[in-house]
């Protein structure tokens, strides 16, 4: 496992090898121990694979910053072994694996359990926060209060050897992978594509999950059209910890009861159930597919996958704005934008389209510089001319852009030199304050 390539994942495999593979996927912090008391039961029926997020679990620190991304390493670790055909259950980031799976690579996954899951896990800006705090302190603050946000009080302490088991897997995680695994959470949302997963999904929820709870579980069922809901009591956000006994449970009756036939690769053609009460009308043949147990499904013809086609492109250069929009969202935050825009009106909205079209649609959003670089550049600009409100904004944004503290102390050093001595020293306030404010953890 330590030779684990970049682009690949470590893993293990659990039970039969001619059984049916059943992935399961780890939450951000954890390792694949997260899921040690339900493989005595699962591997009775399938060949359960597992892999650890990198940096986690002793795995190689090589960082994916999306969910794209591990999304790609996985299936090229499944390909390795000749895996084309899984089923799929994963906890909070490993369930947005999952989605990312039924949603682009649908021929893969037979069926799909999320386990406190959401479609967008919280905002951006508190996974880049999060990220900030881990850059300056460590993962000794995160890992400490992870207890609190994965158990129940009552379990927590009734079980501290789990308790304890929790906070060493947290802070014995890498924290550049952690801190990528947090900018994988705050890009990923697939809120308006639900209703495109088309595998059958079992959607479980701990009932105090105070961070992915009941509602966001009812999201994904009200958005994924073959999805049921499983309400587990007395639990918290580690679920399959928990409550293992009765999370093994529905997963073993979801997966006995819900996998759907293959791709057809000849074809190009796949049955999907339909509700009894709307029967599929057709002149054209069908694929029938055998009945589940306990289960008569109806079948309508799928027209053959194709590409789409792509949109005609428009004459001249392209408008940066929703480029700029969303780079602007991206280094400034979520609500700094939103509260910026909410009070543009007639007279200031032309100047805001300015902005975001220009200095982040072209110069922002420019890849001769990274962000780290275009930060130091604008800090030193906003010395030079005195710009103290300005200031504050782009010192949240060069910890959001990866800068630490001690950096960002060294660029403002460099424009005491060639700036000036007072300007560098009301710079000097300012950053102080917002440094103080983004990297202080929150007393839980």
């Amino acid at each position: 496992m330590s030779e684990t390539p970049p682009n690949t994942l470590q893993y293990r495999f659990d039970g039969p090898e001619d059984a049916p593979v059943l992935i399961l996927g780890p939450s951000l912090g954890t390792t694949w121990h997260m899921w040690d008391r339900q493989i005595p039961e699962l591997t009775q029926q399938w060949r359960v694979f597992r892999y650890d997020l990198p940096g986690h679990g002793g795995a190689p620190a090589h960082p994916a910053g999306s969910v794209a991304e591990l999304t790609a390493r996985l299936l090229l670790t499944l390909d390795s072994f000749g895996i084309q055909r899984f089923g799929y259950a994963g906890c909070a980031l490993g369930g947005a694996v999952g989605m990312e799976l039924a949603l682009r690579h649908p021929e893969r996954i037979a069926s799909l359990a999320l386990v406190a899951a959401s479609p967008r896990f919280g905002t951006a800006d508190e996974f880049r926060q999060r990220g900030v705090i881990v850059r300056t302190n460590g993962l000794d603050p995160i890992a400490r209060t992870s207890p609190d946000r994965w158990f129940t009080g009552g379990f927590a302490a009734a079980q501290p050897a789990i308790t304890e088991w929790a906070v060493q897997m947290v802070r014995t995680t890498d924290p550049g992978c952690y801190i990528a695994a947090c900018e994988a959470l705050a890009g990923f949302d697939v809120r308006a594509e639900l209703g495109r997963i088309g595998v059958p999904t079992l959607v479980l929820v701990g009932s105090d999950d105070q961070v992915t709870g009941p509602a966001e579980a009812r999201t994904l069922v009200a958005g994924i059209p073959d999805a049921r809901l499983a309400v587990v009591p007395g639990a918290s956000h580690l679920v399959p910890v928990e409550q293992p006994a009765a999370v093994t449970d529905l997963l073993v009756r979801h997966f006995s009861t819900a996998w759907q036939p293959a791709f057809d690769s000849t074809t190009g053609q796949m049955a999907v159930p339909v509700a009894p009460a709307q029967p599929a009308l057709a002149t054209g043949p069908q694929v029938v597919l055998q009945p589940a147990p306990q289960v008569a499904p109806q079948v309508k013809p799928i027209a053959e996958i194709a590409p789409a086609a792509a949109a005609p492109q428009p004459y001249g250069r392209p408008d940066p704005y929703d480029a700029g929009l969303k780079v602007r969202r991206e280094v400034l935050g979520d609500a700094h934008v939103d509260r910026t825009l909410a009070q543009a009106d007639d007279f200031s909205g032309d100047f805001q389209d300015l902005v975001t079209r220009y200095a982040w649609g072209e110069i922002w959003d420019r890849p001769g510089l990274d962000r780290r670089a275009r930060s130091c550049v604008t800090l030193t600009a906003l010395v030079a001319g005195g710009h103290l409100e300005e200031l504050g904004f782009h010192v949240r944004a060069a910890l959001r852009n990866g800068l630490t503290p001690d950096e960002i102390k060294e660029v403002l050093l460099q424009a005491a030199v060639y700036c000036g001595v007072p300007a560098a020293s009301s710079a000097f306030r300012v950053a102080q304050q917002v440094i103080r404010e983004e990297t202080t953890p929150e007393e839980s």
